[in-house]
């Protein structure tokens, strides 16, 4: 009896593993493109700091956005999928602030990618 209690205990720990492992993700933080965020750029040792001190209008020149974007959240840099990418230069342009601004974004995360879903501003 005990055996089969500690087996059902086990089986719902793992399915709830395998459910969490498929939510969404949401991190807040700072879109940058790749080049910034990896330090190619800014070599100052907080590459967070530097990643939301970038001005927006550097994020969005060519050679930034075909690097790549991505999102500064925790101390650690999420790189975007393509839809994420677009969807980050369209927030990146609807901002009234010129930098420092933060986004929600979500989607699932996998070996540091984001398969973004949404990116909205927040204050």
């Amino acid at each position: 009896m005990f055996k089969k209690f500690i087996f059902s205990l086990t089986a719902v720990m793992a399915l709830s593993l395998v459910v969490m492992a498929y939510d969404d993700a949401e991190l807040v933080g700072v879109i940058v493109d790749k080049a910034c965020a990896t330090g190619k750029v800014d070599k100052q040792a907080d590459l967070q700091t530097a990643a939301a001190n970038e001005t927006k209008a550097c994020i969005l020149m060519l050679s930034c956005v075909n690097s790549g974007l991505g999102v500064y959240s925790g101390g650690k840099y999420y790189e975007f999928d393509q839809n994420g990418n677009t969807l980050a230069k369209a927030a990146l342009e609807k901002s009234k602030k010129d930098k420092g601004a933060k986004f929600k974004v979500t989607g699932k995360v996998t070996d540091g990618k984001v398969a973004v879903t949404g990116i909205e501003e927040v204050e």
